[in-house]
């Protein structure tokens, strides 16, 4: 099966969209935003970029963003890239079904917890700077590497939301927290984390996992996923 650009849906009733997504089925970055998308029930175009085949390097791509990562959003003549700036782009201008609380406290713990993942966990496991340890340093080191800095987040953000969290990271209410904190458990299975010890994100992660619009997401779900 070819990688395709597809109209996907959220939620929305509208038969067009003009806003376009720039995806890798992988992504976990990517994910965050399918998944916010799909909450806020925005359609949109999907749009392949192929990072094993190294598309991410074309000049077309390039054009949208020279650091060469995905996810892009393109929304008429506005180009967003990096997944926390679209998040905080979408909730400005597409405010149904907000993903930050209007409480100052919870909202500010929902962008901190946002942070984290987005500066201080994933960054620090991406397949690139993966496979630059692993060349230097063997792959035990790679793994290593990756399994403390992900323990280190993790941990982090047991203490933060231990007052706070209920069904999801923040409430009863899914919000930005949970949209970064979603696809980021998910993907500690490549590095075999023992989630036991996290018992607060073990268990939020099983209520991510009833909700539709998670699983319309997920990487197996996209376009691309077989390429």
């Amino acid at each position: 099966m070819d990688c395709k650009n597809q109209k996907v849906s959220g939620n929305s009733s509208s038969s067009s969209s003009k806003l376009i997504l720039y995806s890798y089925w992988q992504s976990s970055c990517s994910w965050r935003v399918r998944f916010a998308l799909n909450l806020k029930g925005l359609s949109y175009e999907y749009k392949a970029v192929n990072l094993s085949k190294g598309e991410q390097f074309n000049p077309e791509f390039e054009k949208l963003n020279p650091l060469h990562y995905v996810p892009v959003l393109v929304d008429d003549n506005v180009v967003v890239s990096d997944s926390y700036a679209i998040l905080l782009y979408l909730e400005e201008n597409y405010p149904q079904r907000p993903l930050l609380p209007a409480d100052p406290q919870l909202r500010a713990l929902n962008l901190q917890a946002a942070s984290i993942v987005n500066s201080s966990i994933q960054p620090l496991h991406k397949l690139s700077l993966l496979k630059y340890i692993e060349e230097k340093f063997g792959p035990e080191e790679r793994i290593l590497w990756a399994q403390s800095n992900i323990e280190k987040g993790f941990l982090a953000l047991e203490k933060l939301l231990k007052d706070y969290v209920s069904r999801y990271a923040t409430g009863e209410d899914v919000y930005m927290a949970d949209v970064f904190l979603a696809p980021q458990i998910a993907v500690v299975n490549r590095f075999n984390i023992d989630m036991s010890k996290f018992p607060t994100l073990s268990r939020i992660y099983e209520s991510y996992k009833a909700l539709p619009d998670f699983l319309a997401s997920s990487p197996e779900r996209q376009p691309d996923a077989v390429c």
